[in-house]
């Protein structure tokens, strides 16, 4: 069980760096970017094909980055140079990637114009350079035998160096969002998604930032993809289908539980909540009348609690309010009256 809920902590602290980039897109930009299906799966194949290939890991993730950066420029030409809605920009997207995310997996094999999937099993990634590295220190046999000894699990993982890796990643990642979204640029992308029509009487050039700013968040989708492809130790063009409800549910959960009232905590709260996330799918698998093929349904459901649960509980609170207002105002009109019969 904690082997378990172990790896599913790892993979929310890899998912919670593509939870940032809908967070960008949704809550920054105001922007109902669909892209992400598809650029997860690009990050993940151009990764892929290149450590198929031969080529370092580290170069493979940066490659696969650039990409998702194009994916996400790409999506923000066609709303504000092609003037196409927001939502459609993004599915027309998510479409022409799926095409594209075959022919790059493609060029991993000779004579394949089109490729569904890239294992990597016998390949050196990111992760299993760090984890040989983490492996050497001694470190993973005292940790493996301080949870079976000493809080009694009979299994315990192996890959504490993979964690640790992703977990430094993943905060650099937020603390790089949180510096940037407080410069003059960061600045500018929050203020066009408030208003982009009072930035626009400051002279700023809005098509620029929403460019921009769909860029750098499917570049962190794609990143993400990346390190997935990488730890799963496979790519699947498949493998982003519902990738932009997961973003949403690990958002939503987060602001839920912690709350939005400075972009440090916000940005704590999409980490936390991605990795809240990956922990109650976990769970929900483990119940006996689910299966793995219930994945899609249990998704759903997580994200509807989401939704309503703040809301019932926001309408329980804004009802005390009213109740306490209610007495206080009772309350001094109990005391002006007995005033007036003293006087």
């Amino acid at each position: 069980m904690f082997a378990a809920l172990f790896g599913s902590v790892e993979q929310g602290i890899i998912y919670a760096i593509m939870a940032l980039g809908v967070y960008l897109t949704f809550r920054v930009l105001d922007f109902p970017d669909l892209t992400v299906d598809g650029s997860f799966v690009t990050g993940a194949a151009t990764a892929a094909t290149m450590i198929a290939l031969g080529y370092n890991p580290i170069l493979a993730t940066l490659l696969a980055i650039v990409a998702g950066f194009i994916a996400g420029c790409m999506t923000g030409l066609l709303h504000t140079k092609g003037k196409i809605n927001p939502l459609l920009s993004g599915i027309l997207m998510m479409i022409a990637l799926y095409s594209i995310n075959l022919r790059i997996m493609g060029l991993s094999a000779e004579n394949a114009i089109v490729r569904p999937n890239i294992p990597l099993m016998n390949s050196e990634t990111i992760f299993s350079q760090f984890n040989a590295f983490w492996s050497t220190l001694g470190i993973d046999d005292v940790m493996t035998n301080f949870v079976k000894n000493t809080l009694g699990f009979q299994s315990a993982p192996s890959t504490w160096g993979i964690a640790l890796v992703v977990l430094i990643i993943t905060l650099i990642i937020k603390l790089i969002a949180d510096w940037f979204l407080k410069t003059e640029v960061g600045l500018a992308i929050r203020a066009t998604g408030d208003n982009k029509r009072m930035i626009r009487s400051f002279s700023a050039n809005t098509d620029s930032l929403i460019v921009l700013g769909l860029g750098l968040s499917n570049a962190l989708v794609a990143f993400s993809g990346a390190l997935i492809a990488q730890y799963s130790k496979f790519a699947d063009v498949n493998m982003g289908i519902g990738m932009i409800v997961i973003g949403l549910a690990s958002v939503i959960i987060g602001e839920a539980i912690f709350g939005t009232k400075t972009i440090f905590r916000t940005t704590i709260a999409v980490v936390a909540g991605a990795i809240i996330y990956r922990i109650i799918y976990a769970v929900a698998l483990r119940i006996e009348w689910l299966d793995t093929s219930d994945m899609k349904l249990i998704t759903a459901v997580i994200v509807i609690l989401a939704l309503v649960i703040p809301q019932m509980i926001e309408k329980r609170r804004e009802k005390k309010r009213k109740e306490k207002r209610r007495a206080e105002r009772l309350s001094q009109q109990n005391v002006a009256q007995g005033g007036n019969h003293l006087a």
